[in-house]
Order: C-alpha cells, then sequence, then structure tokens
C-alpha cells in the first residue's frame, strides 16, 4: 500500500532559515511541497522518509536564498494491482460505492464489480446485494459508515495541471462548468465481486 520513492529536487531556503540546520530546512520545504499532494503516476505523497545526498548549494544574483539539488526518499501511498484493502462506505450512487480509508477518499466500486445480482435501492440511496439461498432472496444492504474489504483492479491519473489561459472565444458558463467537471487527479477502482469481499460483516460470524 505504502512504497519508496526516488526522487530529485532544488530546494530553495529562505535567508531567515540559514541558522538552522541545512537537513531540517529542506525536510521542512519539501514536505511544505509535497504531503497530501498526488505526484502523476507516482501516487498520494505521504511525508518524507530520509534526505540520500546534497549537492552544492548556490547563491544567484539577486536573490538572497540558497538553492540545493537534494536526492531524496519520499512516502507515497500507492497500492499495487490485485492489492486487498479495507474501507468504509462514504456513499452510493447509480455511479457505484464510493469507498475511504481515511486519509484518501477517491475510491470507487462500479456497480458491474460489486457481488451479484445487485440493485441500486433509489428510496434509501444505497447498493443492495440479493443474495440467492434455499429461502429465496435476501437483501443484503452495503449502509454507509459500514466496513468493506475491497481488491484493487484499476487507478486512474488525471494531470490537473494548469493549462494557460483558454481561448477568447470561451464564455464564462464554459469556464464554470469546467470547474464543475473538474476531476481527481489519482483514483482507485475497487471490485468485491468474489467470495470474502464485500462488507466484513457479510463474512464474520455474529
Amino acid at each position: 500500500m505504502f512504497v519508496l520513492v526516488e526522487m530529485t529536487d532544488t530546494v530553495r531556503i529562505p535567508p531567515w532559515q540559514f541558522e538552522r540546520k541545512l537537513n531540517d530546512s529542506i525536510a521542512e520545504e519539501l514536505n511544505k511541497k509535497l504531503a497530501n499532494k498526488v505526484v502523476y503516476n507516482v501516487g498520494l505523497c505521504i511525508c518524507l522518509y530520509d534526505i540520500t545526498k546534497l549537492e552544492d548549494s548556490y547563491i544567484f544574483p539577486g536573490d538572497g536564498g540558497s538553492h540545493t539539488k537534494v536526492h531524496f526518499r519520499y512516502v507515497v501511498f500507492h497500492p499495487f494491482l490485485d492489492e486487498i484493502l479495507v474501507g468504509q462506505i462514504k456513499s452510493c450512487s447509480q455511479d457505484g460505492v464510493h469507498v475511504s480509508i481515511g486519509f484518501f477518499d477517491d475510491i470507487v466500486i462500479p456497480p458491474e464489480s460489486l457481488q451479484q445480482p445487485a440493485k441500486f435501492d433509489e428510496a434509501e440511496q444505497v447498493w443492495v446485494w440479493e443474495y440467492e439461498t434455499e429461502e429465496g432472496a435476501h437483501d443484503l444492504y452495503m449502509d454507509i459508515g459500514e466496513e468493506i474489504r475491497f481488491r484493487v483492479v484499476d487507478e486512474t491519473f488525471v494531470d490537473t495541471s494548469p493549462t494557460g489561459p483558454s481561448s477568447a472565444e470561451a464564455s464564462t458558463s464554459n469556464a464554470a462548468e469546467e470547474v464543475q467537471k473538474k476531476e481527481a487527479p489519482y483514483t482507485l477502482v475497487g471490485s468485491i465481486s468474489e467470495p470474502g469481499l464485500g462488507l466484513l460483516s457479510w463474512w464474520t460470524n455474529s
């Protein structure tokens, strides 16, 4: 679920921090820049693990800060495909079951990846597994807040970096629509379509 990623960056330290140890100042700046941010095709950055190499620092004309090229390792949330995770149901919609694991909410289990047969209850706004038994079908509700075990089957990265100003012909309404359609930079797709997956309460003895 968590991996160590080797990264390189040039860190600027302002003059008023020169009295501190260089490593401490650089660690603080790296966490300010990366912690809780998604790096494209890498994952969700959590915290700095260690600094492996510091190159020479430079001060450029007109800038009193020092610039240091840093080689470091960062803790990143990036589950591998087919990994089993446990989270909580955040909400349900026609698009599927939306799951949170506390620090990361962009997880969706699409309808075709639920235990089958499944239906969406419009009144309760939850998905229901119509579990077949010899006595007939039993409705097992996927209520909000319930713990759910799922398999990671896919991931999607979206480049959300600025694309520059739009053309002069673009209207204000179009710009507003683009804001509304803003996608999450990193999304996991899960599946519970096999025995043992789904709500924990389904598979534990009462």
